[in-house]
């Protein structure tokens, strides 16, 4: 849970180094509270019919969708690539797999143009 709170107090900084820790723990809390909005929409009767979610979800999504592209960012930059390698997310089937494999990937050891390496500063 701190490493999702960490995410959110780094709210919009695009800057410096996210460890795989830090990218995959954000990304299971935020799956888990997505859910969670997703059911109770679906409890409280505010889901959209045929959709399956509605307002909580939505603006749960939009609240969250910053930090998640802020963290992406940092994962990218923490294997030495450009944050904007996210867009490789919009070549259909290829990008997506292609993204998956970077984000899964160790950190490089030694300190790059975005900065030191996390795993050698203590959260």
């Amino acid at each position: 849970m701190n490493w999702y709170l960490k995410v959110l107090k780094q709210y919009a900084d695009f800057n410096g180094r996210a460890r795989r820790k830090e990218y995959w723990m954000f990304v299971l809390f935020n799956t888990i509270f997505a859910f969670i909005a997703m059911i109770l929409d679906n409890v409280l009767g505010i889901a959209i019919e045929g959709v399956g979610y509605g307002p909580l979800y939505g603006l749960y999504a939009l609240a969250v969708f910053i930090p998640g592209l802020a963290v992406g960012v940092r994962r990218l930059h923490d294997v030495g690539k450009s944050g904007w390698m996210m867009l490789i997310v919009l070549i259909p089937l290829i990008g997506a797999i292609w993204l998956l494999v970077l984000m899964a990937t160790d950190s490089n050891p030694e300190e790059n143009q975005y900065g030191g390496n996390p795993k050698e500063v203590t959260v």
